[in-house]
């Protein structure tokens, strides 16, 4: 007979304190389906000791500038989302390598093109490669494309 393991449940509070992240963002994250908890016998949530570890990814996710969303939307693909091992940890790395890259090589672009515009003095929008690469709004018609996008 296999023997069930039952979770050691922490306090928001202390699991605010483990993870440095507040207690209303905790909130916030259990809102958007991140996270769960459950209420104690004196009505208070408690949440199993497993989501310092989910929390700590969340922080991880969103400092690499990855969305709720999207980190809501891989966690759908994590086993039973009762714990986050260090395969799981692999895989989310894994697949959001090529995400990241793209993001450094648009961030890189990005910073070539505003060193160019430094002193530039062209305040045209048709030539202007950082707000208007390629004429990309000339093809969408005169007036002031910007402001209705």
């Amino acid at each position: 007979m296999q023997e069930i393991i039952m979770p050691e449940w922490i306090s928001v509070g202390v699991l605010s304190e483990r993870t440095g992240v507040s207690v209303s963002a905790l909130h916030f994250y259990e809102r958007k389906g991140l996270i769960k908890s459950q209420r104690n016998t004196s009505n208070h949530r408690q949440y199993p000791k497993h989501v310092i570890r989910i929390v700590s990814l969340i922080q991880v996710a969103q400092r690499t500038g990855f969305s709720l969303e999207d980190i809501l939307l891989e966690f759908e693909g994590l086993p039973n989302r009762t714990r986050v091992s260090l395969e799981d940890w692999e895989a989310l790395g894994s697949r959001w390598q090529s995400e990241l890259d793209r993001k450094i090589t648009q961030l890189t672009e990005l910073k070539s093109m505003m060193a160019d515009c430094i002193g530039c003095g062209c305040l045209s929008l048709e030539k202007c490669q950082l707000l208007n690469p390629y004429d990309e709004l000339g093809n969408k018609g005169t007036g002031p494309r910007l402001m209705t996008e």
